[in-house]
């Protein structure tokens, strides 16, 4: 009978609680801010951390996951008699992380031989946050209820090949120091008050609509969900340093759509140092046609 473990790193903004309840290895990328190293929903809280963020002057920095760490984790599970490991990685094309997770399994199976009767799949989110965070919840639900390992794997895999987010930051420091927009187009943003609505998906980042005035954000950006969202399916919604865009966003697509988000989570620390601490964002299965 398979043991199969589910496995994922703090950029999914996974709750450390919630993950442990769940039965799911959470690694957290370390954290660094004037001087000091941070683990991830270990050393410092959510809102701790986008406090030092809004009194520093240098801008943090994030540290990928180790191979070394995975080795570690790997070793320990196939020690446990784990049959199956799937770790749901940060989007490769953002950090090395998923890299350093093949490397750490082939130093496994090359120092241990027999570690290869446990399978290690290693699935690329393409992705940031919930994106990922959310159906590796599920997925561990599955395994709980006697899911098989294919059937795990093709959920997740399909899950992910549809889901994107909708986010916009309040302040486009971040994304500027980021690259996530040109330091040109950052500029011009603020100076005309304008904030973009930037798309992530399949491991691309792209900015589709800027929208002029705070007050425009919530409802510009439901309008865009409403066209793109799959029907009938379930979203969610992330909040930052600031919840009253998210309350706004979650009141409003609640009554469009008829039903309210899956869940409401705070982004972490991996996520605020790239698009900033003060965003809304919606999480969605788009469609595909």
């Amino acid at each position: 009978m398979a043991k199969i473990k589910l496995i994922t790193d703090t950029a999914s903004d996974l709750p450390l609680k919630q993950a442990e309840e769940a039965g799911i290895e959470l690694l957290s990328f370390s954290i660094s801010l004037d001087g000091e190293s941070y683990q991830e929903q270990r050393d410092l809280s959510k809102e701790s951390f986008f406090d030092l963020m809004t009194h520093s002057n240098e801008m943090p920095s994030t540290s990928q996951i180790t191979a070394f760490t995975f080795r570690e984790v790997f070793q320990n599970y196939y020690e446990q008699g784990y049959t199956d490991l799937i770790y749901v990685s940060i989007n490769a094309g953002g950090s090395a992380t998923n890299q350093n997770a093949k490397q750490a399994r082939d130093m496994l199976y090359e120092e241990i031989p027999e570690a290869k009767s446990m399978n290690i799949h290693i699935i690329d989110s393409g992705n940031y946050t919930m994106c990922y965070g959310w159906p590796v919840l599920k997925a561990s639900e599955m395994a709980d209820n006697g899911a098989s390992v294919d059937e795990i794997l093709n959920y997740l895999k399909q899950w992910l090949s549809e889901v994107g987010v909708y986010f916009t930051p309040m302040t486009l420091k971040y994304v500027k120091k980021s690259g996530r927009l040109t330091a040109a187009a950052a500029f011009a943003g603020e100076m005309l008050g304008l904030r973009p609505i930037i798309h992530i998906s399949h491991g691309a980042i792209s900015t589709c609509e800027k929208i002029r005035g705070e007050k425009n954000i919530v409802p510009k950006l439901a309008e865009k969900i409403m066209n793109v969202m799959k029907k009938d399916s379930p979203y969610l919604i992330m909040q930052g340093s600031n919840p009253e865009p998210a309350e706004q966003m979650q009141k409003l697509l609640t009554e469009k759509l008829g039903y309210p988000p899956a869940d409401r989570v705070t982004i972490g620390s991996a996520v605020a140092v790239n698009a900033g601490h003060d965003l809304v964002a919606v999480i969605i299965l788009e469609n595909q046609n």
